[in-house]
């Protein structure tokens, strides 16, 4: 496939807003309607492009509060690395997770309502995953930044 500088600002676009009409693209690319669909479609199925989604305000459904949490296992076997991968991933308030380098061996991002939902999520919910040695929680004071636009 060949991904051009259309391409690429047709990307841009559509992380800006997924919702814009083919027409509208049409008109800021300068292509007719028809090549704009081609486009997306080929975008699509190469996996340019794997989902499009709603932004939900999480102050608006009050899952404001933002932890970090570091989580390190009591050890490193694909067995207890399988086992917690699989665990947090059905973790509704775990949005992201990472298997990171350095001290710790994962990083989560989780959003609750408050500390009171915070503490009653580790209690009950993320320290019940067995193998986990240790956590270090950090609470986000202010968001400076957060975008889900990637530079293409």
């Amino acid at each position: 496939m060949i991904f051009d500088a259309t391409d690429k600002k047709l990307l841009e676009y559509l992380q800006q807003d997924s919702k814009q009409t083919n027409k509208e693209l049409s008109n800021k690319l300068n292509l007719s309607v028809t090549a704009v669909y081609e486009r997306i479609k080929k975008l699509e199925k190469e996996g340019f492009i794997s989902k499009y989604v709603a932004l939900v305000d999480k102050e608006k459904i009050n899952r404001a509060f933002v932890v970090f949490c570091h989580i390190k296992l009591v050890q490193h076997s694909q067995a207890y690395v399988v086992k917690f991968e699989r665990e947090v991933a059905n973790l509704t308030e775990v949005l992201e997770c990472y298997h990171i380098s350095g001290d710790y061996d994962y990083l989560l991002k989780v959003l609750v309502k408050d500390m009171v939902a915070f503490r009653e999520f580790m209690v009950n919910k993320l320290t019940t995953i067995n193998h986990i040695g240790s956590t270090q929680s950090m609470f986000v004071i202010n968001e400076v930044k957060h975008s889900t636009e990637i530079n293409v």
